[in-house]
């Protein structure tokens, strides 16, 4: 199936990079439900003795308050009181001291209520809640809260709040009533984003591989095959020259294979974990034919790196050695670690999110994007909110952002089966899983590994992607990146404020591996091409061209299933 490339346009000039980036990163999560988080909350508020302790404590503080004794006083950090009347001017002090005691008070009530003995999935699901609560009552989201925003309508004799209602009734009518993250049409794929030169050479129902062309003249005869999530496009991988993963990679002579997943309707809701691991594979014998390989490495991030697992334990079951080693980036094969998406693994949300993409069909992006989103409310809803509505700006044009909002479906069999990865922890329990007729046994896995994790990763926390160099059977290395979870993937070298630590050999204990440790300035990028390199054969030749006989140049990377918009309901 082809679909028709849409015509291309010039896009505007990028702006700066904003402070906050996207969080979607390919785990898909149950959709929470209210009946549940609403008990947890009572639950924590109904604590009579801490209850009773927080009203005497912002009683005694609202006193402070209002003599102007109060030493309250915001972070540095939070940009929200960046403006100088939060410390000049009595009657915003005041406000903000207010704001920032409430906070603080719910924060210690959710402290008191873990405390007590509550289950920690029930302890982050009242955090989820509380923090989008004290983030919506923030004064700033208000235009008399915010004196940022009266100075801009003052400024521009009431312009910026003419252009902030426009943007306020496209934004209920085009992006379900939140603040536009972005303005996509800055940007066209294939243009603007995802133009590293190649040619898609295979296509079938569920993936099309793009090979790239070499831009070295000599090449390592081992070819990687790269494996992104199945949720958001491949393009992360390949945004714009001197930001792509892809292009650096070609650039250290590697030949490079990208999987590139169909969008999925509800006639595909019978796709699951065989479809997606068999294109793996499919993948795999592709780029083995095209370069005349035996055998290829991998690259798996994010819940790809979980479908390229399942690929692996079959090949490793049945004794076949067509993949020589594998990568993993910010994933998760156990989620026995605590984390803030533990808020939305229990057994009720997850029946519930089941049923419901049972009914529809797929699950949609803008459906998984908004449990991402309200994580995070300050940077990702109303940080635009401020800037959109109040201060009347137009969505910033920035790359990545305009990839978060480039989402794709996941059908519904193949969320079902992410949703017992993720609340049964069944990827690690011998036999729980069973993918291609193979059960699924990590310990099979005996091919060299490279893991990474992300510092400050609140998906994927680093010491749970650690786990994995303790899951499978071969000689394992880990490196460590700063930064969260998109970002350490959007990581090229040359940024001076990029940290990554490398240590000895993946021990059992996290936090020992990483006491040890050594610190470098840079991209995880490059120890892994390194890594790649030394498990990618000899130099060869270049290609003189893309593809073989047996599987001829289809069309132009970035191919047609990058650009497929078919809608969630057909």
């Amino acid at each position: 199936m082809t679909t028709t490339p849409p015509r291309p346009r010039s896009a505007r000039t990028a702006d700066p990079a904003p402070a906050t980036v996207p969080v979607e990163g390919g785990e898909p999560v149950a959709m929470p439900s209210t009946r549940g988080m609403v008990r947890g909350v009572v639950a924590t508020l109904a604590q009579p003795r801490p209850l009773a302790r927080e009203a005497v404590r912002l009683g005694r503080d609202g006193v402070r308050i209002l003599r102007g004794t109060d030493e309250i006083a915001p972070s540095p950090k939070d940009a929200r009181f960046a403006d100088p009347a939060w410390s000049q001017h009595p009657g915003y002090r005041r406000l903000a001291q207010s704001y920032l005691a409430a906070s603080a008070s719910l924060r210690r009530l959710v402290d008191d209520f873990e405390a007590g003995g509550a289950d920690w999935r029930e302890v982050e699901q009242v955090r989820f809640v509380l923090n989008a609560l004290t983030s919506a009552m923030a004064p700033t989201n208000t235009l008399a809260g915010n004196p940022a925003a009266l100075k801009r309508a003052f400024d521009t004799g009431g312009r910026s709040l003419v252009r902030g209602a426009r943007n306020v009734l496209h934004d209920l009518v085009r992006n379900g009533g939140l603040p536009s993250q972005v303005d996509r049409s800055a940007f066209t794929v294939g243009e603007d984003l995802g133009v590293t030169p190649g040619a898609v050479v295979h296509r079938d129902e569920v993936v099309e591989l793009i090979q790239y062309t070499p831009s070295t003249p000599r090449v390592r005869q081992r070819p990687l095959v790269i494996v992104p999530p199945p949720i958001g496009r491949f393009y992360f991988l390949d945004l714009r020259p001197g930001r792509s993963l892809v292009e650096y990679a070609v650039s250290r002579g590697l030949q490079v294979f990208m999987i590139s997943w169909r969008n999925p309707t509800r006639q595909q809701a019978a796709w699951g974990l065989d479809e997606y691991a068999q294109g793996v594979v499919s993948a795999v014998d592709v780029a083995r034919e095209v370069t005349g390989s035996p055998d290829v490495t991998t690259l798996g991030l994010c819940a790809g790196g979980q479908i390229m697992t399942t690929a692996l334990n079959h090949l490793a079951a049945t004794g076949d050695d067509r993949v020589r080693a594998a990568g993993y980036a910010v994933t998760l094969l156990d989620f026995a670690s605590r984390a803030p998406l533990g808020a939305f693994s229990g057994r009720r949300l997850v029946d519930v999110a089941r049923r419901n993409s049972r009914r529809q069909g797929v699950i949609t992006a803008r459906q998984m994007g908004s449990v991402f989103t309200w994580m995070r409310p300050d940077d990702l809803v109303f940080n635009y909110l401020v800037r959109q509505w109040l201060m009347g700006e137009d969505p910033p044009a920035f790359d990545i952002l305009a990839w978060n909002a480039d989402g794709t479906n996941l059908p519904a069999r193949l969320h079902e089966q992410f949703l017992e990865i993720f609340s049964d922890n069944a990827l690690v329990k011998p036999g729980a899983l069973r993918v291609l007729g193979t059960p699924v046994h990590l310990s099979r896995i005996t091919i060299p590994t490279f893991v990474t994790g992300a510092l400050t990763d609140h998906l994927t926390p680093w010491d749970g992607c650690y786990r994995t160099t303790q899951l499978l059977s071969g000689p394992s290395t880990f490196v460590l990146s700063n930064s969260g979870h998109i970002q350490s993937l959007v990581n090229p070298p040359g940024n001076p404020k990029a940290r990554y630590w490398t240590g000895g050999e993946p021990g059992p204990d996290p936090q020992a591996w990483r006491a040890s440790a050594e610190e470098h300035t840079g991209s995880w990028w490059e120890p892994w091409s390194e890594w790649a390199i030394g498990h990618s054969g000899d130099e060869v030749p270049a290609p003189a061209a893309a593809g073989s006989a047996a599987h001829p140049p289809l069309e132009p990377a970035p191919g047609s299933y990058v650009r497929d918009r078919v809608p969630a309901g057909r």
